[in-house]
């Protein structure tokens, strides 16, 4: 028998009683929320150009960067009665399972035209499975002050360049 070996478990008591007598560390969490990171991934949002059209295209580049397959996205074209997106095309269906979600942002880094972003929201739990998924209204930003409830016309200039160009520099 090696020297000292019967002091092993003395040793694993000491670590024992050495944390008996700490202070325990509780986190009232539902009442105390603590902020989060700068750069937190929480939950997905659409976003919207100052005059209340959608940024997304539909273009479905945020579902193919998907490693999860978490988010489902089908886009229909734009028509001079019903526009919903400066683009030729919007996303008429947008989901995000966020049963599947890994909140990894390769969607955020796909989308080209910053429809997608993620906010610091992390509360996503339910007691149901089907509330888990998020459709297009569910994600999209909330109307500020100057918006308009889309459809309807461009009002931050005459053609697409000049909508990109004005959007960009007041948003």
């Amino acid at each position: 028998m090696p020297k000292f070996e019967w002091l092993n478990p003395v040793k694993g008591f000491g670590v024992t009683f050495h944390h008996i007598f700490k202070k325990p560390i509780t986190v009232n969490y539902p009442e105390e929320k603590r902020p989060t990171a700068p750069r937190f991934h929480g939950r997905h949002q659409l976003n919207r150009w100052p005059d209340g059209l959608e940024k997304c295209v539909g273009c479905e580049l945020c579902a193919w960067a998907c490693p999860a397959d978490a988010i489902f996205v089908e886009g229909a074209d734009n028509t001079d009665e019903e526009r919903y997106s400066p683009g030729e095309r919007y996303g008429r269906t947008y989901q995000i399972n966020y049963l599947r979600c890994i909140l990894c942002g390769l969607c955020i880094e796909a989308c080209p035209t910053r429809a997608l972003t993620m906010t610091n929201e992390y509360e996503l739990a339910d007691s149901t499975r089907e509330s888990l998924i998020y459709t297009k209204e569910m994600l999209l930003a909330p109307l500020t002050a100057g918006m308009e409830q889309p459809p309807h016309q461009m009002r931050l200039g005459e053609t697409e360049e000049d909508y990109y160009r004005l959007g960009r520099d007041n948003g």
